[in-house]
């Protein structure tokens, strides 16, 4: 199946083009291609797509403008798997092949979660798409766990992945899907897992996007914070909380000198009217620095509420802020208070303040200066008495000056600018802030604080974290998952950390050297076979407890001794006794 979005250029919208097995898509500005563009950055003819078999190839037909595939232009024919994105001219197309019926249904790594969630989280912001994560753990025996899984990864749409993001926790991905389709798609994913009268006890949380967020990062913290709110409850489905879990004021980790001006600036500035710009990468901890002003000001006895522009369009942001009357719009079927009213005599912080459109940034700019706020069909000024403080991980300056944002509120908005550091500038802190987490988590988890190894930690002060100091949270609570014996080693790191801390620590075992090169494709499945014998050596043999160790689930490291020719243990190769549990 192939997913065409049409950028706004070409109207906007989807189309939904089946990929039998011996199709052929063309796509260009003559009327005869099946995917008719008529854009002057697409040529006549300009790119096609084939299937054979499982086999998708994409050719470009001697464009003008060339097409690209995941970004990277094509120079002749390339194939393609599920998830690449094509590109030609303003419109992208998602690729979707289906697993033939009987086929055993696998299940993807947490390193390709992440990669289709960065692409869903890039597709959603650019055509404006909703999707919806579920993070799902999975409780009982055994073997009845293994079955419900298995039903689940042949019960998802084609469109979707299903990946694992530990030993007992499934992560599924679903575009296309707001959050009334997500809670009903959790709602039957629960009783697929228990079909039959299986005796599987299941918990989910979920996180759609952009409501709950529009970087993967926060997506994946949003959707692990309910779940961890479902753990705990009696609810088996729980939705993200209004906002994410955030860092105490009286458990800021502030070690870096960078930080220690940031925060000698926020005491400067807390207890004055002036309005805050809080600049910085995603994931900084710019939210906490927003409360932080307000907890440290006279104001702190009033409400601190946040709101993320980006999460809402022009006309639900607009309500949202200034709230509506009863019949302004359809479905406004009461007065609603907005967010201005709701933080009178307190603050407001208003993240993500770049996206907001000219529309919304002049009404924005009124009441900056007036300090006075109408309803959404409301004729009657009401004051509000308000300290602002917005963030922004864009260039506001340079969004000025191509006109995407109004220069006199970008002067009322930064009278007064903090910048946040990224985490790989402020290195000393990623340790302290690692002993801080692991140690919260744990205490949420019943457990005791795990001890993290020296090459873990080497790991994790040479990975340059550009999900900062979010992306370093929802690392360490996955690690929590994994670690055994209460160490948490390298191997419960993610991937790609481990992946870029050999690569500048510098290559762990000699490169082969195939035709004069490097194959760095036979290197990583060489290390992968002897450290998937070590561990099993190491556990004598239980594929449940050696799984554990190399931080995947037993299904998944069945599937790579079966890639890797090893043969399964005597006694039915399933690995463990039949009294293995999922503790």
């Amino acid at each position: 199946m192939l997913a065409v979005y049409l950028g706004p250029e070409l109207g906007g919208g989807t189309r939904i083009i089946p990929l039998v097995e011996g199709a052929e898509v063309t796509f260009g500005r003559t009327r005869v291609a099946t995917v008719s563009l008529d854009h002057e950055k697409v040529s006549r003819l300009h790119a096609k797509i084939a299937r054979s078999g499982a086999r998708v190839v994409v050719e470009d037909l001697g464009s003008r403008n060339g097409t690209r595939v995941n970004g990277v232009r094509i120079e002749g024919p390339t194939e393609l798997k599920s998830g690449d994105q094509v590109e030609v001219g303003p419109a992208t197309v998602v690729v979707s092949v289906t697993t033939p019926i009987g086929a055993r249904p696998r299940l993807g790594s947490g390193a390709y979660l992440d990669e289709r969630l960065r692409a869903e989280a890039d597709r959603g912001m650019r055509y404006q798409r909703s999707f919806g994560l579920l993070m799902m753990r999975l409780s009982g025996p055994l073997p009845a766990v293994d079955a419900a899984v298995e039903r689940l990864a042949r019960l998802v749409r084609p469109m979707d992945t299903i990946a694992e993001y530990g030993p007992d926790e499934l992560a599924i991905l679903l575009p296309e899907t707001d959050e009334g389709l997500l809670r009903a798609a959790a709602e039957q994913l629960v009783r697929d897992a228990r079909a039959g009268g299986a005796p599987v006890e299941v918990k989910v949380g979920l996180a759609a996007f952009p409501r709950h967020g529009n970087k993967p990062d926060e997506i994946l913290a949003r959707a692990r914070s309910a779940l961890r709110t479902a753990r705990g409850g009696r609810d088996e489905v729980v939705s993200a909380p209004a906002a994410e879990p955030r860092t105490p004021d009286t458990d800021v980790i502030v070690v870096d000198p960078q930080m220690r001006r940031v925060y000698q600036l926020v005491q400067k500035v807390a207890d004055t009217p002036m309005t805050v710009l809080i600049i910085g990468e995603t994931g900084t901890g710019k939210e906490v620095i927003a409360e932080a002003l307000h907890r440290q000001s006279s104001r702190k006895g009033r409400p601190f509420v946040r709101l993320n522009c980006a999460c809402l369009p022009e006309t639900l942001l607009e309500s949202e802020l200034f709230g509506h009357e009863r019949g302004s719009f359809t479905g406004a079927d009461k007065r609603k208070i907005g967010f201005f009213e709701a933080a009178d005599g307190g603050t407001i912080f208003l993240d993500e303040i770049g996206e907001i459109t000219a529309a919304v940034q002049s009404k924005l700019l009124r009441v900056l200066e007036e300090h006075k706020i109408t309803r959404v069909g409301g004729t009657q000024e009401i004051a509000v008495d308000v300290r602002v403080v917005c963030a922004t991980n864009r260039d506001l300056e340079s969004e000025v000056g191509r006109g995407a944002f109004r220069e006199d509120l970008y002067f009322r908005i930064s009278a007064f600018t903090i910048l946040v550091p990224p985490l790989r500038d402020r290195s000393s802190e990623i340790l302290p802030l690692t002993e801080y987490f692991l140690g919260v988590m744990a205490h949420e988890h019943g457990q005791q604080p795990p001890r993290v190894s020296d090459p873990a930690r080497r790991a994790l002060e040479r990975y340059s974290w550009p999900g900062n100091v979010r992306e370093l949270r929802n690392a360490l609570e996955r690690a929590l998952v994994l670690h055994a014996g209460g160490v948490v080693e390298i191997e419960d790191l993610p991937e790609r950390l481990r992946e870029e801390a050999e690569m500048r620590g510098g290559p762990a075992l000699p490169l082969p050297v195939v035709d004069g090169g490097v194959d760095v494709r036979q290197q990583i499945a060489d290390v992968e076979r002897a450290s998937i014998l070590a561990v099993l050596d190491a556990c004598a043999g239980n594929q449940t407890h050696a799984a554990r160790k190399l931080g995947l689930s037993r299904r998944a490291l069945i599937y790579r001794m079966e890639k890797h020719g090893l043969k399964p243990p005597p006694g039915g190769g399933r690995g463990g006794s039949p009294d293995d549990d999922r503790g």
